[in-house]
């Protein structure tokens, strides 16, 4: 069952496109990365499905609901962000009192435990709190909620790397004991990789890739060797990424669809093979030019 369909989808800010012509679907019960580049259009994409913003093209469809303004999306998603704000005139105790009533699957237990072993105070105010620790409170309030839809926006901003994993353990340890639809949105996906199931890769407010985290590892393979044989062995392949490596060598990451039989020959003909991790393949995805900050170099000094 699909619990979130975009079809065609747009959203534009002043004649910008931050959403083009967006189309996926996620099915219930699964964590999905949303990965991209700061400007990708991550946050709009959230705030559509959360019924924050209205699209300006397409359907949005979320629990077989148009999202904005819908009572049954407000009751059963919930969107955790850095920006996220309580009233003043409560404390952290009193907000996590006060959330509670807000949700139905609310768990208490899971609240105060967790607020406990990070050290927060129940007296103190939210506005007052470190960048870091107003990340760890909200992400709390996302996991103690047990939404049936729960988006995270760069949910670990301020965080040392510590509290990083713990966050990271938490959330996988209760979606364990509580399945549900989880999205977090990162332009670090070598931190929460271990975490997914499924990527959605999202490039100039398009799809780039939709595809499950397993199927991503196998998706390029990276290629070593001298620029003379290699640019041969490269005609009328997929290149992703393409560096210099000193004087007469090249590294480059290319689609891999090759057999086995094309792989040994590589081999054979002097070429180094390695595989190419997640993280590196979508930095390599969402870059501008194949070459990254090598080409402004190549461009200037003819390199």
């Amino acid at each position: 069952m699909n619990i979130i369909t975009f079809n065609h989808v747009t959203k534009e800010y002043k004649n910008k496109k931050a959403i083009d012509n967006l189309s996926f679907s996620i099915e219930e019960n699964k964590i999905t990365g949303i990965i991209g580049r700061n400007g990708a259009g991550k946050t709009t994409l959230l705030k559509i499905i959360a019924g924050f913003f209205e699209q300006s093209q397409g359907e949005v469809k979320v629990f077989d609901e148009t999202p904005f303004n819908s009572i049954t999306v407000s009751a059963n998603c919930i969107f955790i962000d850095d920006q996220l704000s309580f009233p003043s005139t409560l404390n952290l105790g009193e907000i996590l009192d006060a959330t509670g009533k807000f949700y139905e699957n609310w768990d208490t237990k899971l609240a105060n435990g967790l607020f406990d072993y990070f050290n927060l105070d129940r007296h103190q105010s939210h506005e007052h709190l470190s960048k870091g620790m107003k990340s760890t409170f909200n992400v709390i309030i996302g996991l103690a909620s047990r939404c049936p839809l729960t988006l995270f926006d760069e949910p670990t901003t301020g965080m040392d790397a510590a509290v990083r994993k713990d966050v990271y353990r938490a959330l996988l340890k209760d979606y364990i004991t509580k399945p549900r639809t989880i999205l977090i949105s990162s332009h670090h996906l070598q931190e929460i990789e271990d975490l997914l199931e499924d990527i959605l890769l999202i490039k100039d407010g398009k799809a780039h890739l939709h595809l499950p985290v397993s199927d991503m590892k196998e998706y390029a393979i990276g290629i070593k060797g001298k620029a003379s044989v290699l640019e041969k062995w490269l005609e009328n392949r997929d290149i992703l990424h393409k560096s210099n490596l000193g004087t007469d060598s090249l590294y480059v990451v290319v689609r891999n669809n090759f057999s086995t039989t094309e792989l040994e020959k590589a081999r054979v003909s002097g070429l180094i093979l390695s595989q190419v991790n997640s993280s590196e393949l979508s930095v390599y995805l969402t870059s501008k030019t194949k070459g990254g900050i090598d080409d402004v170099f190549s461009e200037t000094y003819n390199w």
